[in-house]
């Protein structure tokens, strides 16, 4: 089975940065959207960054001007670069995907297994 593998979580102090990488297991057919939410303790998961096919991006407002979401597809990978970060950055982070892992297939949304950051003061 399809698996959204996530790397490049870990303890920081505030102000570093991190970069966070999504890849999917295997070769995919095509994927719209790819995306980056979080979930802090306690919390409901949120939205950080969306990125579609065609470059759109969308962000939340509590991360615009230091998260950056980027994509890889030959590599089916999304990144989230990470600066200048807060102890409220603190969460798992997890990536999902919208992917058609053939042709033949429905599109269908896959969740990476989370990631987590935590940002020291």
């Amino acid at each position: 089975q399809v698996q959204l593998v996530e790397s490049g979580g870990g303890l920081v102090q505030a102000g570093g940065s991190l970069r966070l990488s999504c890849a999917a297991s295997e070769t995919i057919f095509s994927i719209s959207v790819m995306g980056w939410y979080r979930q802090a303790p306690g919390k409901q998961r949120e939205l950080v960054a969306t990125l579609t096919s065609g470059g759109s991006t969308n962000y939340a407002d509590s991360v615009k001007g230091r998260f950056t979401i980027s994509r890889d597809g030959a590599k089916n990978t999304v990144y989230l670069q990470m600066n200048n970060l807060k102890p409220e950055d603190t969460a798992v982070y997890y990536c999902n995907a919208h992917m058609r892992i053939r042709s033949i297939d429905a599109m269908r949304l896959y969740w990476g297994q989370g990631t987590q950051v935590t940002v020291s003061s």
